[in-house]
């Protein structure tokens, strides 16, 4: 396999990678009886993989709906320019937000957030217009969700 990731020594890491994906609270043993390879080798590349930040945790995948968070928002958002750091670094910190994204283009900066309800939506909105580097902004609010999975299919 042409691996460009010094990271990887073959296609399987991407193999457990992949079985991880689909179940990251499947055991060692578990993978190792799927690949038929030892848990030992299982473990080692788990724990290389881990080392070297290909692997950076475990999380269950919630039903934010069920959690009573109906609003999903992308603000498109313009910054000054020699403060985007910055301001970067200031919106990325509510709990509300899912992702801080430099982009190019007309905007500078893509935020997606979940909100309870309208009011705290306009509460993070108010608040954001208020940092004085922000030139602009526009809040697109989701009405549907066709896709959505932050795991990368390998």
């Amino acid at each position: 396999m042409n691996n460009t990731s010094p990271h990887f020594s073959d296609d399987l890491d991407l193999r457990i990678l992949a079985i991880l994906n689909e179940d990251a609270r499947m055991s060692y043993r578990e993978i190792a009886k799927k690949l038929d390879i030892a848990s030992g080798t299982v473990y080692n590349r788990i724990k290389k993989m881990t080392d070297n930040g290909i692997i950076k945790g475990y999380i269950p995948l919630l039903d934010h709906r069920k959690l009573g968070y109906d609003l999903t928002v992308l603000i498109l958002i313009q910054v000054e320019g020699e403060y985007l750091t910055k301001v970067e670094k200031m919106l990325a910190t509510p709990k509300e937000v899912l992702a801080v994204y430099d982009i190019t283009g007309e905007f500078d900066v893509a935020v997606i957030a979940r909100f309870k309800n309208t009011k705290s939506m306009n509460n993070f909105i108010k608040s954001t217009l208020k940092i004085s580097y922000i030139r602009r902004t526009v809040t697109n609010v989701v009405l549907n969700i066709v896709k959505e999975d932050q795991r990368l299919k390998i």
